[in-house]
């Protein structure tokens, strides 16, 4: 009899065991099959979409999570073929695949309105998400990315080439990564940093890092619709990506700033100067219903 119980009970902890998984993939964001790594956190009157770049994933805003949450929800997410979310061939790679991924998370998180922050190639993506839901989006944050394809840099900056996606992939591919990633870096960037942003963006796929530089420089996403929320820029020290005219011509709502002594990896290399400029932003903003929960995927 006892055996007989025994069985019994280890049959009920597996069901519910497998009900458990079952239960928490059914509600996992996915976007065309592809499943999505997301977190949330925090609660507030604003919600924060903290979107990453160009073969890196959300390890990206561990200097910005943690204090932001204090005062807003903040959800992250790992890209299409970024980090934990799923792999894809380089053809399936879009802005507009990108901008339904984050819209698959913002539907699973149960959230109205979003402030969106895009790092780097996070740039042209919350834009294109901003084209595709704009009664979803509050504000943007722009962080040291394009937002003019071709614009010439402020006088007295160097200007920059735009990348080549095919040095990218083949047998030079990872060396030429290699050597770009760290044209990112200053003399100021901590070598712990470089480690880790070195480590991440050489863990993507091949074809993640061909086919997401491919699909930033489609130019079917360098419009110049003119989009009327509350944008600001956060650029690093003298970046070559920032130039204010252009971006108001954009964004007529633009505030712009840079943090003295910072590369491109700004929000990692002196993260309490852009927290504090990314909040004193977003505190300006109209306030939105609160929202709480804490969860990954």
């Amino acid at each position: 009899m006892l055996i007989h119980a025994r069985f019994a009970w280890r049959t009920v902890v597996l069901v519910l065991v497998v009900a458990a998984v079952t239960a928490a993939r059914a509600t996992a964001a996915s976007v065309d099959g592809i499943p999505l790594h997301w977190t949330s956190a925090g609660a507030g009157p604003q919600t924060l979409m903290l979107v990453h770049g160009w073969t890196c994933d959300d390890s990206s805003w561990t200097g910005q999570v943690p204090a932001l949450t204090s005062k807003y929800r903040v959800l992250t997410l790992d890209l299409p073929g970024h980090g934990k979310s799923g792999a894809i061939d380089a053809g399936r790679f879009s802005m507009d695949l990108f901008a339904r991924a984050m819209e698959a998370v913002r539907v699973e998180a149960g959230v109205d309105r979003l402030v969106l922050v895009g790092h780097s190639m996070g740039t042209p993506v919350i834009r294109q998400y901003a084209r595709l839901y704009p009664q979803r989006v509050t504000a943007l944050v722009l962080v040291d990315g394009v937002v003019v394809l071709g614009a010439p840099p402020r006088p007295g900056v160097q200007p920059t080439q735009a990348p080549v996606p095919d040095r990218m992939r083949g047998p030079d591919g990872r060396k030429n990564r290699e050597a770009m990633i760290r044209g990112m870096f200053t003399p100021a960037t901590p070598a712990p940093l470089q480690a880790h942003v070195l480590k991440m963006m050489l863990a993507a796929p091949e074809a993640t890092a061909y086919g997401a530089m491919v699909a930033t420089f489609d130019p079917k996403n360098w419009t110049s619709d003119v989009m009327t929320m509350p944008v600001l820029g956060l650029f690093a020290d003298k970046s070559a990506l920032g130039n204010p005219d252009a971006t108001k011509k954009l964004f007529p709502a633009y505030e712009h700033h840079e943090i003295p002594g910072t590369g491109h990896f700004l929000m990692m290399e002196k993260p309490r100067e852009f927290n504090a400029l990314l909040s004193a932003f977003v505190d300006k903003l109209p306030k939105a219903p609160a929202a709480s929960t804490a969860r990954k995927n």
